[in-house]
C-alpha cells in the first residue's frame, strides 16, 4: 500500500481593524476593570456591546456599566487547551450572563474538573495583572459564591488615552493529506516536473489535478505531463510586502500572475521575476525557475519569460 502523504500547515495573519466608540469604550473599560453593555431601545442590557441592535438594525450609543460578578447559563469542558488559549491547564468554556446583563459573554472558567462546573454556578471576573484594551484583560472567570446582585448604570465610556484599534491574530492549524490524484501532483513536482489529469469525457487536463472533472463530475485518472512553459493569461502587480512571512520575502512591487502551462486547460498561479514589473503582459511566454536546492521547495520559485514571441490571445482567452 502506498504511503499516505500528509503535512501540517499553518494559516496566520495579524487582522488590523478600528474601533468605533462603542467597541473603544468596551475595550478601554476592560482595561480599567470595568464591564460596558450598551442599552437597547427596549431596555435590554447586551454585553458585549453591539453597535447595532441585532432585533431593529438601530443604533447603539447607551452605555451602561454591569458587576463583574454573573451566573453561567451553559458550557462545556476543555480537557486539552491549545496554544494561545485563556488558560493552559484544562478548563471550561463558559457563557455568562454578568449581573444586569441580558446577554452571556463567552470566556474561561478557572475549575478543578468538569465535576466542579454547573449551569447556574455564580463567578465572578478574575482580571489580568497587566492590561492594555483587550478581551484578555479578563484573564478568566473564577467561582465566586453570591448572590445575584447589581443594577446597570449609566457611564460616559469616557476614559483617557481610549483604545481606538486592535490587532487580532488570526491562525488555522491543520493536517493535510492530499488525495490520489494531488498526491501523484505533488510527487511530480519533487521530480521537477507537473503533471495534470485528463477527463474522459470533455479531454479537458486539470492542473493541478482533482480526481475528477469539475465540469463532467466523472473520475479522472489518466496523467498527462504539461508545460513546463506557460502563457500569462492574466496578473496582478503586488504593492504590499506580505508580513511575517519567510518565503514571501519579496521587494514591492512585484507580479503575481495566472498561467497557462502548454497542454493545461487550467492556468495555476505563480510569481513572474526576470522582467521590469511594468512590462509583464497577458500573452508573455515564461518558464519555471527551480529553487537551487530542494530544501527550497517542491514547485518552482517563479516563472520568468522565455524570450520567445507573446502568444496570440486567441490560444489562451479560454483560460482567463
Amino acid at each position: 500500500m502506498p504511503e499516505v502523504l500528509s503535512a501540517p500547515l499553518v494559516v496566520e495573519f495579524p487582522f488590523t481593524r478600528s474601533l468605533g466608540p462603542v467597541q473603544s469604550a468596551f475595550l478601554t473599560g476592560l482595561r480599567e476593570r470595568t464591564v460596558l453593555g450598551v442599552k437597547t431601545a427596549d431596555g435590554r442590557v447586551l454585553v458585549p456591546p453591539v453597535e447595532y441592535d441585532p432585533a431593529t438594525a438601530e443604533e447603539l450609543r447607551d452605555l451602561v456599566e454591569v458587576a463583574p460578578t454573573g451566573t453561567v447559563t451553559t458550557w462545556a469542558w476543555n480537557p486539552s487547551p491549545r496554544r494561545g488559549q485563556p488558560l493552559s491547564r484544562p478548563f471550561a468554556w463558559v457563557l455568562v450572563k454578568l449581573d444586569g446583563a441580558d446577554t452571556a459573554l463567552l470566556h474561561a472558567l478557572d475549575a478543578p474538573g468538569p465535576d466542579a462546573v454547573r449551569t447556574g454556578m455564580r463567578v465572578r471576573v478574575r482580571w489580568a495583572p497587566e492590561r492594555g484594551g483587550a478581551i484578555t484583560d479578563i484573564a478568566c472567570f473564577e467561582p465566586y459564591e453570591s448572590d445575584s446582585a447589581g443594577q446597570p448604570r449609566p457611564h460616559s465610556g469616557e476614559f483617557a488615552d481610549p483604545v481606538t484599534g486592535i490587532v487580532a491574530p488570526a491562525r488555522l492549524d491543520y493536517t493535510y493529506s492530499p488525495g490520489r490524484a494531488q498526491a501523484g501532483y505533488i510527487e511530480a513536482l519533487a521530480e521537477r516536473r507537473t503533471v495534470g489529469e485528463r477527463c474522459p469525457s470533455c479531454r479537458k487536463v486539470y492542473v493541478p489535478p482533482r480526481g475528477a472533472c469539475p465540469t463532467c463530475g466523472v473520475a479522472t485518472d489518466e496523467r498527462v505531463e504539461v508545460g513546463p512553459a506557460g502563457t500569462v493569461t492574466t496578473y496582478c502587480i503586488v504593492n504590499i510586502k506580505a508580513a511575517h512571512t519567510a518565503n514571501l520575502d519579496i521587494e514591492v512591487p512585484y507580479v503575481y500572475a495566472h498561467i497557462a502551462l502548454d497542454g493545461a486547460d487550467l492556468a495555476l498561479h505563480g510569481r513572474i521575476g526576470g522582467i521590469p514589473y511594468d512590462q509583464v503582459r497577458m500573452g508573455l511566454r515564461v518558464e519555471p525557475v527551480w529553487p537551487e536546492s530542494s530544501s527550497g521547495g517542491r514547485h518552482p520559485d517563479h516563472y520568468r519569460p522565455t524570450g520567445e514571441p507573446d502568444a496570440d490571445y486567441d490560444t489562451y482567452k479560454e483560460l482567463i
